[in-house]
């Protein structure tokens, strides 16, 4: 698989793995770069460990890392598909 992007996601027990951040018009985001995807997670820990270092956050929080990046294909419509064959679209409520 060529990917034309890369999405954060996470391991749910009811949903399975699902994407995770949205933009402010409630679309998943796509990065374009695996690297850009990874700054994302790296940039999300680093805030994490400064609450924990502010008493914000318990130390097992801070440290736990459930985010990773997946491969994704983009469709026109703004949809895309990950490696497992799974589809999403915009985010609705």
């Amino acid at each position: 698989m060529n990917p034309d992007g890369y999405c954060i996601y996470i391991n749910t027990l009811c949903q399975g793995p699902v994407p995770v951040l949205t933009g402010e018009d409630d679309k998943y985001i796509v990065f374009e770069t695996e690297f850009e995807a990874q700054t994302e997670i790296v940039d999300c820990v680093l805030i994490r460990l400064q609450q924990f270092l502010a008493g914000e956050r318990d130390y097992e929080d801070a440290i736990t890392v459930e985010e990773y990046v997946v491969p994704v294909t983009l469709y026109p419509d703004g949809s895309f598909t990950d490696e497992a064959g799974n589809i999403f679209g915009p985010k609705r409520d």
